[in-house]
């Protein structure tokens, strides 16, 4: 994107995909299409997932992965390039440095997906360093949740002053940008700490009470993404997402037999 052609909504998704289709690179295109976007994907790797869990993963070569993100972004361009899972520490730095060649100024969300809402771990410790170490200094915004934001930062996530000081220490690494989510502590409302450069922002809602949160961080990093892709603040951005996320968990429709998936389409549905 430059200066001259302004924001246009195009989002590259960098992640692995989800063969249930309510999670990983699935999620992502359907979320940021519902919210007026437009998404190009490099997938990472192919996994066996269902409501139940992960059954099986399989990554993606790396110079097959570094080719779609070339490729995409020298014919088509973003406005944003959103992460999610990435697998190993090789190829996040190959990413990494893909991204700094082709796309330097193009704002990131990364989303580092290391644990499953099923509670799989989805890449082993040499990838969290490199995630650490390699992106998200680069960050425009990083969105763990609490057990992600507890191994990224070594900081206690069990209540709100533990997720702003997990918060901190990611502007501390580098990103400009850092929304630590509640949804994994207890209690019957959750909250969300946002904190950039520039300021804080809390934002609360109640908890519904539902089998259907498969894919729900994959949805609000993609739909943050689409708001930003088309020129929202990142507070702005973080807010209607949120508000995005509410509606598609209210009214998924309890497909599968363990933690189903979200209703990505219920604003279509909500406006025929």
């Amino acid at each position: 994107m430059t200066e001259a052609e302004g924001p246009r909504g195009r989002v590259l998704i960098v992640a692995g995909s989800d063969s249930g289709g309510g999670a990983g690179i699935q999620a992502d295109i359907k979320t940021v299409t519902m919210l007026g976007g437009y998404a190009m994907t490099a997938v990472t790797a192919i996994t066996v997932q269902d409501t139940k869990g992960v059954h099986g993963v399989w990554p993606v070569p790396a110079d097959a992965v570094l080719g779609q993100i070339r490729v995409t972004l020298a014919d088509i361009g973003a406005d944003v390039i959103k992460t999610g899972m990435l697998g190993s520490a090789s190829l996040v730095e190959a990413i990494a440095e893909c991204l700094d060649q082709a796309a330097q100024l193009v704002p990131r969300v990364i989303d580092p997906v290391i644990v499953a809402t099923s509670g799989d771990r989805l890449v082993d410790v040499k990838a969290v360093e490199a995630i650490r170490s390699e992106l998200i200094p680069r960050a425009r915004l990083v969105t763990p949740n609490a057990p992600e934001a507890e191994i990224l930062t070594g900081k206690a996530v069990e209540t709100v002053d533990g997720q702003r000081r997990a918060a901190e220490r990611l502007l501390e690494l580098g990103a400009h940008g850092a929304l630590v989510k509640g949804g994994h502590i207890g209690g019957n409302r959750i909250t969300d700490v946002l904190q950039t450069t520039t300021g804080e922002w809390i934002f609360e809602g109640p908890r519904l009470v539902t089998m259907s949160t498969h894919g729900t961080g994959c949805t609000l990093a993609s739909a943050i993404s689409a708001y930003l892709a088309q020129g929202a603040s990142v507070p702005d951005a973080v807010e209607k997402a949120r508000d995005y996320l509410t509606g598609a968990i209210r009214t998924a429709k309890g497909f599968g037999h363990g933690h189903g998936p979200v209703h990505h389409g219920w604003i279509v549905d909500r406006d025929r």
